[in-house]
């Protein structure tokens, strides 16, 4: 899951939110987004064969294009649901592979507005290379639920403006009292059911998702497809070459999820998510320590302190933003918001320098760099107030086995708060829209995703990455069939496209099929720093 959706590693990955971020600190101003089946085996009536897709131009190089498949492929004639579907044609024709199939993440990620922004952002984790785009036509398919694919709604605008407020105290396991929590909860759940249908929201389980890639790759005409995954991706992947082994030519899964701890326990899930993001926080703070105060002066050589310090002082009086044209609309900057944008920004070793000027910008009263920065988080394993959290809630309550009973989230919530000092109150309680999801997916996955019959994937693991700890890479690469597993040094979520050694190892699967040695590690192209951008004014 790629649940943080940032663009980073300087201006050119991070986009808008870090140009405005900087603009306010330079003083400048600018004018500038189980296997679904009915027994154990995975077997289901057949699904009808699509009709070829019928293409629009929708942009430079791409086209777009819409399928229906069935809302439950136990009901193959029954309902049937809009998925949008858009293709970047290879640069190389005449030397053309096949179609190559990639998801981003999320869940709740449009994979068609990620492929369509993929030419600006290169640098970003799951960037195709030049030679990529030359060889393969890239299809994008927005999930079922997600996007332009009928996207969930659980919350009016209101509500989620109201969310978005300086409600959540970083102090208090999950932000808020517990009995808030559940009323919360059950304003989500129910506003879900209000939006759309039960049946729909069961529908939106990842063996379905998969199933829907087979009716994409019969509507291409295509014999086999190759395949790309990011975070929650490296779900979607294992499950399709599970029940179409045979139709897989080549598959990456880059900064993978452990589809058995994704389809088990959703409180282990989410409190091994949170010790992940504490690590990646202390990194920064023992870098910026190892470094000196010459380098990092944010905490004169004791930055834990002075962040915890700063989140509470922030949390105790907020920083008034000043709304500015193009830029921000203005509001104000708590601990809760620091907190979470401190998070996200730590889990990128690139944007190191973004979080250390942000810092000590808020430290001498200028919230707006972190505030521009929190806005910047639409993406997350923890509840932020946006629309793509909606469906990444529904997608994973479809998937997980989340338990019902409050005991069990109290004491996940202890564990986590234990194991994970800041980041543990982020991810106390985070499941409760899971416990009591009002549209059960009734035919879970009942086994492992091994894959077996399809081709060894190449599994990518980041050694620090925030969301997928590297132990999920390793148990993803003994849960598969087949697969060779390659470590990325350093702190980030997704390898490929941000490290030369992973993207040549990467562009040799997805074109040729041939893989590094088992067990490889590929090296930071440069060392991480905490050294600001710019001077900080003080």
């Amino acid at each position: 899951m790629i649940m943080i959706q940032l663009r980073s590693r300087g201006a050119a990955r991070y986009g808008a939110a870090f140009a405005a971020a900087l603009m306010i600190l330079t003083g400048c101003s600018s004018g500038v987004s189980g296997l679904r089946s009915t027994s154990a085996t995975g077997a289901s009536a057949p699904a009808p064969s699509p009709d070829p897709l019928t293409w629009s131009t929708c942009g430079k190089n791409l086209e777009c294009a819409t399928i229906k498949v069935p809302q439950e492929y136990t009901e193959p004639d029954g309902a049937q649901i809009p998925l949008a579907v858009m293709r970047h044609r290879a640069t190389d024709p005449g030397h053309r592979i096949g179609s190559l199939i990639f998801n981003p993440g999320g869940p709740g990620v449009p994979a068609t507005e990620t492929l369509r922004n993929l030419p600006k952002t290169a640098g970003t984790p799951g960037a195709f290379s030049p030679a990529v785009l030359a060889r393969f036509d890239i299809i994008a398919m927005d999930p079922r639920g997600v996007g332009g694919s009928q996207a969930v709604r659980c919350l009016t605008d209101k509500q989620r403006a109201d969310a978005a407020g300086t409600a959540f105290d970083p102090a208090i396991p999950g932000g808020k009292p517990l009995p808030r929590l559940l009323t919360d909860a059950a304003a989500f759940t129910d506003g879900c059911v209000k939006h759309q249908s039960k049946e729909f929201l069961a529908s939106l389980s990842t063996d379905n998702v998969a199933r829907d890639i087979d009716q994409v790759r019969s509507a291409l005409g295509e014999d086999k497809i190759t395949y790309y995954g990011l975070s929650y991706g490296t779900v979607v992947g294992p499950m399709y070459a599970t029940l179409f082994p045979h139709r897989v030519r080549q598959m990456v899964l880059d900064a993978p999820v452990d589809t058995n701890l994704w389809f088990g326990n959703s409180l282990t899930f989410l409190n091994d998510v949170a010790v992940a993001s504490e690590r990646t926080l202390n990194a920064w703070f023992k870098t910026c320590r190892t470094e000196g105060t010459a380098v990092c002066p944010f905490g004169a050589g004791d930055p834990q302190a002075a962040f915890d310090t700063l989140i509470d002082t922030l949390e105790a009086k907020p920083l008034k933003i000043a709304p500015a044209k193009g830029v921000t609309p203005g509001g104000e900057l708590d601990g809760a918001m620091a907190l979470e944008a401190t998070r996200a920004l730590a889990g990128d070793q690139h944007i190191w320098p973004l979080l250390t000027l942000a810092l000590l910008a808020a430290q001498d009263g200028n919230g707006a760099p972190l505030y521009t920065l929190w806005t910047s988080v639409t993406v997350s394993p923890f509840p932020v107030p946006t629309t793509m959290f909606e469906a990444h809630t529904a997608v994973r309550c479809a998937d997980w086995q989340t338990p019902a009973g409050i005991a069990a989230h109290k004491a996940a919530a202890t564990k986590a708060t234990t194991e994970a000092k800041r980041i543990g109150t982020r991810a106390a309680y985070s499941a409760l829209n899971c416990a009591r999801w009002p549209a059960p997916n009734k035919d879970r996955v009942t086994k492992p995703l091994t894959g077996a019959g399809a081709p060894p994937a190449l599994v990518v693991g980041g050694r620090l990455d925030p969301v997928t700890p590297h132990h999920w890479a390793e148990n993803m690469t003994r849960t598969l069939d087949a697969a060779v597993l390659l470590t990325r040094e350093g702190v980030g979520h997704g390898s490929y496209g941000i490290n030369s050694c992973v993207n040549k190892a990467v562009d040799a699967a997805l074109l040729h099929g041939t893989h590094p040695a088992d067990g490889t590690v590929c090296k930071t192209d440069t060392p991480a720093t905490t050294r600001p951008l710019v001077p900080a004014k003080r």
